[in-house]
């Protein structure tokens, strides 16, 4: 048997993945007591100014310190402690679009259902929902019962939707739209900045009541009269009509491949000729090259969120969009984040 060696890939990311819950919390607790913030404020810091800041027991933040040291976010200087520029960059932002949003979270969604994984796969149901009140099948459904909860995800949902929006922006082509159907608009980030940037765009938001509730507040005042809301189950309820293209930006990949269809068959049934159907998300280039964003959301969806969907590929989409009727498909990969763009026009 050859020998390991600490240089193989592999190997480093082994060390990595079992190592990496203890360094995710790490790096979550520093969030938590604003040591991002506060080397982002003075550049470096020493220990001392650390253990002042944090009130910490001194041999509790040197253990911190090795923590986040070891993650490669702090880096110790000849002067103390600084971020690293990706730290500085994703997790001393404290905007919407902070990391900070996205890895809370995982800390108390996310990775507590994980623990369930074994289970819920060979059950072929997503067990992990069991941890949160209500008896709906789906987590987006249950929210409705948290107030406090909801916030987070969808605190976390804006941060990465905001995160990958230059990927959408980029390829989405709206310059002959009228009006946009977005499904599963969740608290409305994207057409808020679709919006923003396309004066003469009108959209219509749908989703489940609790989520129409949230992104009625969250929405610019100033774009409120070019937006209709429409609180419905996107899955069982009829979409409204009126719309020349439809949106699906994060919501195929939530429902089986079967759902899928339906939902596409259902856009193409309310557009008119010429009308577009977009489909943008995290994508694998197949079941055997998946990237760690889109492996993640892919066991995510199936241990808690929903119990189905994945990160699917652009050809499974394209064949959904070519199989509903439409024409000119074009899909366009490999872009940030693990995303894809899949867009088909119907006749």
């Amino acid at each position: 048997m050859n020998e390991l060696r600490e240089s193989d890939d592999v190997y480093r990311r082994f060390q990595l993945i079992v190592n990496g819950p203890a360094l995710f919390n790490a790096v979550v607790t520093g969030v938590e007591l604003g040591l991002f913030d506060f080397l982002s404020g003075r550049g470096t810091a020493t220990a001392a100014e650390l253990v002042e800041f944090t009130a910490m027991e001194p041999h509790k933040l040197r253990v911190l310190l090795l923590g986040l040291t070891a993650s490669g976010l702090v880096e110790k200087t000849a002067d103390g402690y600084a971020n690293h520029p990706v730290a500085e960059r994703l997790l001393a932002a404290t905007g919407p679009e902070s990391w900070r949003h996205i890895l809370r979270s995982w800390k108390t969604l996310y990775y507590p259902a994980f623990y369930h994984m074994t289970a819920a796969l060979t059950a072929g149901t997503n067990s992990g929902i069991q941890a949160h009140e209500g008896t709906e099948r789906t987590l987006y459904e249950r929210l409705a019962h948290d107030a406090d909860l909801a916030e987070i995800f969808h605190s976390a949902m804006s941060a990465f939707t905001l995160q990958t929006m230059p990927g959408l922006l980029t390829h989405l082509d709206v310059g002959q739209t009228r009006h946009l159907l977005d499904v599963g608009a969740g608290a409305g980030t994207n057409c808020a900045h679709l919006l923003s940037a396309h004066e003469d765009l009108t959209a219509t938001l749908l989703d489940l009541p609790n989520v129409i509730d949230m992104a009625k507040t969250r929405l610019p005042a100033e774009l409120t009269d070019r937006v209709e809301f429409c609180s419905a189950d996107m899955l069982n309820d009829p979409f409204p009509t009126g719309a020349d293209h439809v949106l699906f930006s994060h919501v195929l990949d939530t429902v089986s491949a079967e759902q899928a269809m339906s939902l596409v068959t259902k856009a193409f049934d309310v557009l008119p000729s010429g009308g577009k159907i977009s489909v943008y998300g995290f994508s694998a280039a197949d079941d055997e090259r998946g990237g760690p964003l889109a492996a993640r959301l892919s066991l995510y969806l199936n241990i808690l969120a929903t119990g189905r969907g994945m990160a699917w590929p652009v050809a499974e989409i394209a064949g959904w969009l070519r199989q509903a009727g439409c024409i000119a498909v074009e899909g366009v990969g490999d872009l940030p984040y693990e995303h894809a763009m899949v867009v088909g026009t119907k006749p």
